[in-house]
């Protein structure tokens, strides 16, 4: 067997130093995330609730028959009126016969008796009572035809593209509809609009005409992170579950529809509560109406006016990836007063590994007038150089 002559070991040692001294500077290879659980259902999401971000979707924007989701939107809507004024929690609400006859799951109201709206939206939360949902939405609007109207108009005033509603409960009919994307819409905007009402659906058992009835969402007994939020089933719909969990700050929504039991819409949406957890953090990144620069402003009062965010922004990557984030501005140099407080005058983006992940408009935080005559032609001089 021959040698191999020094000076080739020491080619061949020299070579792999300078390999590895190259493989250090190369910046570090991305995290693989794999891809979500494959879980049996006609369709799914997993959103962030912060930022928005879907972390996982399959026939997401699929148009499906919701079953008692429904109720998220009556409650929606319910909970508007309250904060508008026009509802309130101790008001009484005589049940109807219509409402007393009403098939599916009940809190057991009885035709004639007067029961507060309190009671009546957490027989529909807890006990998913279909009797309560259309006692509401008689009282709430006179006619539950009337009150699927309003529910029609939030969903599209939220931008819920692919939901229609024809009652208040979620009984089957061809043009009632939902997909689960809008679902997450809505149930993202429940959470942040009204908190304090939220909280109900965390309930694991509520007693009406002494009757007990538990939730139906089995999570809540397996996972303390999980606060809500309805589970659906119809014969046609299948087995659905929306829930939200929170877990160090960082809070998750999934919505599944269309599984063949309930174990299976509970595991499914663990599934993907895990999966987003395990793999993605958020981070809150800047504060809405704090200062994040200035735009110049053309023929104004003011040559300046500082520039933020409406909302707080948020982002959510992939877990442990934080100092690998890159943020960017962009501020427009051709505004012109008059300015009103809220014009978009710029963006901000956030990249991670050359993709964006978070991007919001920034808005003028204050309204700048016109400025005076000499103001203005003096500006304009300026522009005319400047576009030389």
């Amino acid at each position: 067997m021959k040698s191999t002559p020094f000076s080739l070991l020491l080619l061949l040692a020299l070579l792999g130093f300078i390999g590895l001294a190259r493989a250090a500077d190369l910046p570090p290879a991305p995290p693989v995330i794999p891809p979500p659980p494959d879980i049996g259902a006609k369709a799914f999401v997993l959103i962030d609730y912060n930022s928005g971000r879907v972390l996982a979707e399959s026939n997401a924007d699929q148009k499906l028959e919701p079953a008692s989701l429904t109720k998220i939107m009556t409650a929606y809507v319910v909970f508007r009126e309250l904060a508008k004024g026009n509802l309130h929690l101790d008001d009484m609400v005589t049940v109807s016969e219509k409402a007393w006859r009403t098939e599916g799951s009940r809190m057991f109201a009885q035709v004639g008796a007067s029961i507060a709206v309190e009671n009546l939206l957490k027989g529909m939360i807890v006990q998913s009572g279909n009797d309560a949902s259309v006692a509401l939405a008689e009282h709430v609007a006179g006619d539950e035809a009337v009150f699927a109207q309003m529910m029609n108009q939030n969903a599209e005033r939220l931008g819920m593209k692919n939901t229609h509603y024809k009652n208040s409960m979620g009984l089957p009919d061809p043009d009632h509809y939902a997909s689960a994307r809008d679902l997450a819409i809505l149930t993202r905007a429940m959470i942040a609009e009204f908190p304090e009402y939220y909280k109900w659906h965390s309930i694991k058992e509520f007693m009406f005409n002494n009757i007990k009835q538990t939730n139906r969402n089995r999570l809540l007994w397996r996972d303390p992170s999980v606060d809500g939020v309805k589970t659906g089933h119809t014969q046609g719909a299948g087995y659905c579950l929306v829930t939200s969990a929170v877990r160090d700050n960082m809070r998750l929504i999934a919505v599944v529809m269309g599984t063949k039991s309930d174990n299976d819409r509970a595991n499914a949406n663990q599934s993907l509560l895990n999966y987003g957890f395990r793999f993605f953090e958020t981070r809150a990144l800047y504060k809405a109406n704090e200062p994040l620069g200035e735009a110049r402003v053309w023929k104004g009062a003011e040559s300046k006016v500082g520039v933020g965010l409406s909302h707080d922004f948020a982002v959510t990557f992939p877990r442990g990836q934080y100092n690998n984030l890159k943020a960017s501005m962009e501020i427009g140099t051709d505004a012109a007063a008059p300015v009103k407080q809220g014009d978009k005058l710029g963006s901000v983006k956030v990249a991670y590994n050359n993709e964006i992940v978070g991007q919001q408009d920034l808005v003028a935080l204050k309204a700048v007038e016109e400025g005076g005559i000499f103001r203005r032609l003096f500006d304009q001089v300026l522009l005319m150089f400047n576009k030389k």
